[in-house]
């Protein structure tokens, strides 16, 4: 467990849903990964991220999913990818990625509190 937070501190992740609309492989990447791009709406627009997901996902299986994602983190800079948002999930038993999802149709950019 890590040190605890106060209310305020959790208030400043900044945490939203958004649709993919574009998946692609990342070949660069050092660990096999998709660059993904994301639509959170129109307050926020479409941002992209790389993610580690190629595991449990195809192209196919992104394409029109809904992901959580922290919105407020500066780019990061992932080879010659500018990664603009991070994709939330949980490690399986084996250490790779599984999506946070929503179980219900919600608005794009509707953000965790």
């Amino acid at each position: 467990m890590t040190d605890t937070i106060t209310f305020d501190d959790f208030m400043k992740v900044d945490i939203r849903v958004g649709q993919v609309i574009k998946a692609e492989p990342f070949p660069e990447a050092r660990k096999p990964a998709f660059k993904l791009q994301i639509d959170f709406g129109p307050e926020i627009g479409v941002r992209k991220s790389s993610a580690q997901i190629t595991r449990h996902y195809t192209i196919e299986q992104l394409e029109g999913r809904h992901v959580a994602a922290v919105v407020n983190f500066p780019p990061r800079q992932i080879g010659p990818f500018m990664s603009e948002v991070l994709t939330l999930g949980f490690p399986d038993a084996e250490g790779e990625v599984v999506l946070v999802g929503v179980d219900r149709e919600i608005p794009l950019g509707g953000r965790l509190f």
